[in-house]
């Protein structure tokens, strides 16, 4: 199936630059609230949770080794949104959190977040 593709970060991660410490991403997480809220309209997207560390070899097969920054949102094959902040190959993405919020209102329904 052909479906938008949201890609983010698995919370709980480590960063050698601050050791002995635990991290999540925090666009990562308004993106798993966003999710949890709204679980019949989080059923019309496919999610995937990568590790932290890069190369991020999952990206760069999508959407270029210089798009490894998430939260993602990989459009289906042919698709195309005014949000759209890059295409990689023909298959446009979405790079930015509050785009990518207003992607998730405009094409699958969640509701909008307040102003």
């Amino acid at each position: 199936m052909n479906r938008d593709k949201l890609i983010i970060l698995k919370p709980g991660f480590t960063d050698p630059a601050y050791p002995g410490q635990t991290f999540y991403c925090w666009h990562c997480a308004l993106m798993e609230g966003v999710l949890a809220s709204f679980p019949d309209l989080a059923a019309r997207l496919d999610v995937e949770r990568i590790a932290w560390p890069r190369p991020r070899r999952e990206l760069i097969t999508l959407v270029g080794e210089e798009n490894q920054s998430l939260p993602l949102l990989v459009l289906a094959e042919g698709e195309t949104s005014p949000h759209q902040t890059g295409t990689h190959r023909g298959r446009a993405f979405i790079s930015d959190k509050d785009k990518i919020l207003a992607a998730l209102s405009e094409r699958h329904g969640f509701p909008a977040p307040h102003p």
